[in-house]
C-alpha cells in the first residue's frame, strides 16, 4: 500500500460521493486533533478526516478506498497509548464519533446494543439507569469509545474478577477489509459452529476491518465495596500480600503503585497524605463486603501481613466515600504525570512469575534512576505492570525517546525470558510493532499477515499498525 497521492480537493470530490460535505474536514486543527491519539512520537498528518453516521456510509468508504486506492485509519476516543489511532501518513480518518448511539436494550437477555462510537462511561451509566452493571473500568473510560475498547480488548481494574473487554462482547458487525459485512455471533451464549471471527477482531486494532456495532452483556451489579490502602516497604511484598488476602477473599481488584506515584498524585491533586509518610510501595485492595464476617476475615488476612512483615500499616473505608476517597490515589496516577510526557509501557507476566520479574525491573529502574524518575503502577491481581518514565525538563524529547527505547529493550526482554507480554492491554499500534517478536515467534507473525491478508488484501485497513504485509 503507497501513501496517498491525491491532490485535498480530488480527495474531498471523492469523499463526498459517500458522506454529505458538512462531515468531511481537511483543516489544519481538525487534522491535528483527529489525527492522533495519546501516544508521542509520531507527528499527526492524515489528508482529511470523514464522519460517517451509519453502517452504509462505511461500507461505502471502505468500497471507495478500494476502488481508488487509500488507506483508512479508525478513530475513537483516541485514548490509545501505543499509536493505533494515528495517521501520519496521509490517511483518511474515520472518525465514529457521529455513530453514538445505544440502539436497543433486551431486558430478558441483558444484552445492550450499541454503535461503536458510543463512550463506556456512558455505557456504565445507561446500565446502572436499568438497574446493572457493566464492569469494564478504567481511568479513561470517561473519553474511550467501545468500538476502541474492542479493538484494543481493552482491560482495566476490574479484570481481576471480570476477565477483559472481550469477555463482555456477545455480538458485533464488522465491515471487513474487502468491504464485506459480517454479523458475528449475533448475541448468542451457545454456539458451536466452527471458528468465531469475533475473537479475531476483538483486539486486532481495526487491521482487519471496522467494528460497526457491538452487542455487550450487562450483569447485577455487585456490592458495595470495600477499600484497604497498604504501605510497604519492599516490591516483592506486593505479590505476596496479594497471595494472603486471595486465600480467603474474592477480591474484586488488587492493585499497586510506588511511592514516587504517591508523592505525584498528592501533589497534583492536593490530596491529604493517608499515613503521614511515603513508602516505598502501596497496595489497594478492594472485595465485595457482604456481610460483617467478609471484613472481619480481611481484618485477620491484614494482621497476618504485619505480622509477617509484607505490610507496615494500612486504612480500610468505612463508607463508599471513603472507599472512592482512597481509589483517588490510584486513579489519579496517569493524570498526575502527564505534564512530565511519560514513555510508558505496559507488560505482563503470570503471576506467579510476578515476583521475579519486579526484582529484575528493580535493578533495571536503579541503572537509570539517576537519569530519569521512574512511576509505578498495575494491576498486579492480573499481572499487569505499568511503567511509566517521565522526562527530565532539562532533556530534549528526540534524546529521551532514544533513551527509553533502551531501557526498554531491557524491560522486554525480561518479560520475554518470563513467557510474559510486551502490551497486556495498550495494543502494538505503532510503538511496539517493533518489538512484537518479544511475545510472538515468526510462525505466529506469519499466520497473523496472513489472516491480515485474508480480510484486508489491499491493506487499506490501519495500515502500518500490528504487522505489516
Amino acid at each position: 500500500m503507497t501513501t496517498l497521492s491525491w491532490t485535498a480537493k480530488k480527495l474531498v470530490d471523492q469523499l463526498i460521493t459517500v458522506v454529505e460535505p458538512s462531515r468531511v474536514k481537511i483543516g489544519a486543527s481538525d487534522l491535528e486533533y483527529y489525527g492522533k491519539d495519546w501516544s508521542s512520537g509520531a507527528t499527526p498528518n492524515p489528508s482529511a478526516i470523514v464522519f460517517p453516521k451509519s453502517i452504509n456510509e462505511i461500507q461505502g468508504l471502505v468500497g471507495l478506498a478500494n476502488k481508488i486506492n487509500f488507506p483508512l485509519v479508525p478513530s475513537g476516543g483516541r485514548t490509545g497509548l501505543s499509536g493505533g489511532a494515528v495517521a501520519s501518513e496521509r490517511e483518511v480518518v474515520v472518525s465514529f464519533d457521529r455513530m453514538n448511539k445505544i440502539l436497543k436494550f433486551d431486558k430478558v437477555d441483558n444484552l445492550v446494543t450499541c454503535q461503536p462510537g458510543v463512550i463506556t462511561g456512558d455505557l456504565k451509566k445507561f446500565a446502572e439507569s436499568e438497574g446493572l452493571f457493566y464492569p469494564v473500568d478504567f481511568a479513561s473510560a470517561g473519553a474511550s469509545q467501545l468500538g476502541g475498547n474492542v479493538a484494543t480488548n481493552a482491560g482495566g481494574i476490574n479484570v481481576l474478577r471480570y476477565g477483559m473487554t472481550r469477555d463482555w462482547v456477545e455480538g458485533m458487525k464488522v465491515i471487513t477489509g474487502r468491504g464485506e459485512l459480517l454479523d458475528l455471533n449475533r448475541g448468542l451464549k451457545k454456539n458451536a459452529t466452527g471458528f468465531d471471527f469475533r475473537h479475531l477482531f476483538i483486539g486486532s486494532e481495526g487491521t482487519l476491518g471496522f467494528i460497526v456495532e457491538l452487542t455487550l452483556e450487562l450483569i447485577s451489579p455487585p456490592e458495595e465495596p470495600t477499600v484497604m490502602l497498604l504501605g510497604l516497604q519492599k516490591i516483592e511484598n506486593t505479590v505476596k500480600t496479594l497471595a494472603v488476602f486471595k486465600e480467603k477473599l474474592s477480591l474484586t481488584a488488587f492493585e499497586f503503585f510506588s511511592g514516587t506515584a504517591m508523592q505525584k498524585v498528592i501533589k497534583s491533586n492536593e490530596l491529604s497524605d493517608p499515613f503521614g509518610r511515603i513508602y516505598p510501595f502501596y497496595a489497594l485492595v478492594e472485595f465485595e463486603n457482604n456481610n460483617k464476617d467478609q471484613l472481619d476475615v480481611a481484618s485477620v488476612l491484614f494482621e497476618k501481613c504485619i505480622k509477617s512483615g509484607y505490610v507496615v500499616e494500612g486504612v480500610v473505608s468505612q463508607n463508599q466515600s471513603q472507599a472512592k476517597s482512597l481509589w483517588k490515589f490510584r486513579e489519579g496516577i496517569t493524570e498526575s504525570i502527564a505534564d512530565y510526557n511519560p514513555f510508558k509501557s505496559d507488560v505482563s507476566c503470570r503471576i506467579s512469575k510476578i515476583p521475579t520479574f519486579l526484582q529484575e525491573l528493580e535493578k533495571i529502574s536503579s541503572v537509570f534512576s539517576r537519569q530519569f524518575e521512574v512511576v509505578l503502577f498495575g494491576h498486579l491481581g492480573d499481572g499487569n505492570i505499568h511503567i511509566n518514565l517521565l522526562q527530565p525538563f532539562q532533556m530534549d524529547s528526540q534524546e529521551f525517546r532514544e533513551e527509553c527505547k533502551k531501557i526498554s529493550k531491557l524491560i522486554f526482554e525480561s518479560v520475554q525470558s518470563l513467557g510474559g507480554s510486551i502490551s497486556a492491554e495498550h495494543g502494538i499500534g505503532l510503538i511496539k510493532k517493533p518489538y512484537l517478536s518479544y511475545s510472538r515467534d515468526e510462525a505466529e507473525l506469519n499466520y497473523m499477515r496472513g489472516v491480515k491478508r485474508l480480510f484486508d488484501p489491499e491493506n487499506i485497513m490501519n495500515p502500518g499498525k500490528l504487522v505489516d504485509i
